[in-house]
């Protein structure tokens, strides 16, 4: 296979979803992208619709100048291992295993000298608005970071972020999709309890969560001043408020973020 800029070892719904978002933003042509996976189906499926080159056999895939590894934890030391005699020496490996480490990656490849960038996604990279924290190995070129963090910013925020502090993303933007899914919901399902339509309820629901993390992130106010601009003295916003409060909210938002933590460090 010729010509191949950018291989994707697994590619499962975050992978696909970042190599669409590769495409769309024209990083690289369908030519210059190989997949590698062991589902007929899926590679299928992939070659047809993306016009990608694809194979069953990984070492192909090891072989490109940038390397995705997006497979799932359990798998990704035996992948490791089986491409590590065909790993190109000078491959940027983008890594988004869970849990796994830069040394520990370049340790299980046998190359103390490889260039691993790490990666915690989340999903709303599938629509262009993930958070991609990331951190680079030792052996990371300036060259070769401005080219990961562009290609992470085709899926949305990509954000430095030291590797001490992966397990406390994972905890915030990897999970936190599940949150506001919850959130959301309940939103909703309060607009259905006070009479209004489902897909009208779920609708506003999901634009006004959406809208409000827009207003944080294009004002750069904290989020306490952005919510006393809509609770008004006496209003009905403050009594809302009060009622999450009086249910402990933002007390259980942050356990739910702490035990998140917790279950990633497990992991190592």
């Amino acid at each position: 296979m010729e010509n191949v800029k950018i291989s994707f070892i697994g590619c499962g719904n975050m992978g696909g979803a970042m190599l669409r978002r590769i495409l769309e933003e024209k990083h690289a042509q369908p030519c210059e992208i190989l997949v590698a996976d062991k589902n007929p189906v899926l590679l299928e499926k992939m070659k047809k619709e993306l016009g990608v080159q694809v194979t069953k056999d990984n070492k192909q895939a090891a072989r490109a100048d940038c390397v995705f590894l997006a497979v799932k934890p359990q798998f990704i030391e035996g992948v490791l291992k089986e491409i590590a005699p065909d790993i190109n020496p000078h491959a940027l490996i983008i890594s988004i295993v869970m849990s796994y480490s830069v040394r520990r990656i370049a340790a299980l490849l046998g190359k103390e000298e490889a260039h691993v960038v790490r990666v915690m996604p989340n999903t709303p990279a599938m629509v262009g608005e993930g958070v991609m924290a990331a951190c680079r190995g030792e052996n990371v070129t300036d060259d070769e970071w401005a080219y990961a963090m562009k290609l992470l910013s085709a899926m949305g925020l990509a954000e430095e972020v030291p590797e001490h502090l992966m397990e406390a993303v994972t905890g915030v933007s990897g999970c936190g999709p599940a949150y506001c899914f919850l959130f959301v919901e309940a939103l909703a399902d309060a607009g259905v309890r006070a009479g209004l339509p489902r897909a009208t309820a779920q609708r506003i629901a999901a634009q006004t969560l959406l809208g409000s993390g827009k207003m944080v992130l294009d004002t750069g106010m904290h989020p306490g001043q952005l919510k006393d601009m809509v609770t008004s003295p006496g209003g009905a916003t403050i009594e809302g408020v009060a009622a999450l409060e009086k249910g402990a909210f933002r007390a259980c938002a942050m356990d739910a973020v702490k035990a998140a933590i917790e279950k990633a460090k497990s992991f190592q």
